[in-house]
């Protein structure tokens, strides 16, 4: 279910031409902001942040984050630790381990995937009134008397 949308994602950062690429081996000590998409086989000691409604952040599994993530969409499959806050959709795939607080719009979850954390979906920016209840009158005349 995670793969079939990959050809999708590498199609929309190509598209792009703004892939950054934190390779296996490499390890970057502070803020990381980008625009675009990033993709890190690394470690990250410092806060991610993407900059747009179309940036997409990709961890693979052998990828790490110590610090927080601040991006509209992500895929994750490697070790973080610290908050995630996803405001459009998150992918955690099954080698996914997040130690921290995780809040998301829409989220899609594999089976291994963990979370040591509080999880919170995030309010869509419009609030839906719900009507009040209608009120019955053997209800009325039970409450008044």
């Amino acid at each position: 279910m995670l793969n079939r949308r990959r050809k999708d994602r590498n199609e929309q950062a190509t598209r792009n031409n703004e892939t950054s690429l934190i390779a296996r081996g490499t390890s970057i000590r502070g803020d990381v902001q980008f625009s675009g998409a990033l993709h890190v086989d690394g470690r990250i000691e410092g806060s991610v942040i993407g900059d747009g409604e179309n940036a997409m952040f990709t961890l693979s599994e052998h990828g790490q984050v110590h610090g927080e993530i601040h991006v509209p969409h992500a895929v994750i499959n490697g070790h973080v630790t610290g908050d995630v806050h996803v405001t459009a959709r998150l992918e955690l795939a099954a080698l996914a381990r997040i130690d921290g607080d995780l809040r998301y719009h829409t989220l899609e979850m594999a089976a291994g995937a963990q979370v040591n954390g509080r999880i919170a979906r995030q309010a869509d920016e419009t609030q839906r009134n719900l009507p009040a209840p209608a009120q019955d009158a053997d209800t009325d005349e039970a409450t008044t008397a």
